[in-house]
C-alpha cells in the first residue's frame, strides 16, 4: 500500500534536516515513533539518492526491513550524504543545491532462470530493482537505474562490476539474482 502524501512530506523533510543537521555537527532530530503514522512505525526497507545539479551525490540504503521504516530512512540519510564510499562526505556548503530522493522497497523475491536469456527476458526495465549475490559478492541497482542503463545486458553488466565481479558474471549459473519494487518519490 502506497504511503500517504502526508508520510512522504514528512519523509522528505526528516531526510533534509538529518542531512542539515548532520553537516554541521549536530545530533538526530528525535523522531517519536508514537506520533507518526503506522506505515512509518512499521519496519521497512529504504534507499536515499542524493543528487547535485542531476548528478548522483550519495546513495546508501537497506534491502530487507529491519527497523521501523523511519528510522530506516533517517539512517540512510546520514549514509548516503556523509558514508557513500564513492564520495567525499557532504559539506554543508553543498546543502542548497542538493536534492534527496527516497526509494522504498518490497521485499526482493528470488527470480529463478534458466540462464542468461532466461534472466534477460524475467527482468522487467524500469520496474525492477535487482540483487545479484555470489559469495560475499552482492550488490543492487534500484529500478531507476534502467533510466541510464535500457539495455539489460548492459544494465547486468555494471551490476556484475558494482558487485565487484567480472561484467559477464550473470552469464553463469551460480549467481543468485533478486527482483523488488520500489515506490519513489522526491523533493
Amino acid at each position: 500500500m502506497p504511503l500517504s502524501p502526508e508520510d512522504r512530506r514528512y519523509l522528505l523533510q526528516l531526510a533534509r534536516e538529518t542531512i542539515t543537521r548532520t553537516a554541521y555537527h549536530r545530533e538526530l532530530p528525535p523522531v517519536d515513533l508514537e506520533a507518526v503514522s503506522e506505515d512509518l512505525r512499521r519496519d521497512g526497507a529504504s534507499f536515499v539518492t542524493l543528487t547535485k545539479h542531476g548528478a548522483l551525490r550519495g546513495c546508501i540504503g537497506s534491502l530487507e526491513p529491519r527497523r521501523p521504516l523511519v528510522l530506516d530512512v533517517r539512517e540512510n540519510a546520514v549514509g548516503a550524504a556523509f558514508r557513500d564510499p564513492r564520495f567525499p562526505p557532504l559539506r554543508p556548503e553543498e546543502l542548497d543545491d542538493l536534492h534527496i530522493e527516497i526509494s522504498v522497497l518490497s521485499l526482493p523475491q528470488p527470480l529463478s532462470y534458466d540462464g542468461p536469456d532466461d534472466l534477460i527476458a524475467k527482468l522487467r526495465p524500469g520496474v525492477d530493482g535487482v540483487v545479484i549475490e555470489r559469495g560475499w559478492n552482492r550488490a543492487t541497482f534500484l529500478p531507476q537505474v534502467w533510466e541510464k542503463l535500457p539495455d539489460p545486458h548492459q544494465f547486468l553488466q555494471h551490476l556484475c562490476l558494482k558487485a565487484l565481479l567480472p561484467a559477464d558474471a550473470y552469464r553463469h549459473s551460480d549467481l543468485k539474482v533478486y527482483t523488488y519494487q520500489v515506490e519513489k518519490f522526491e523533493e
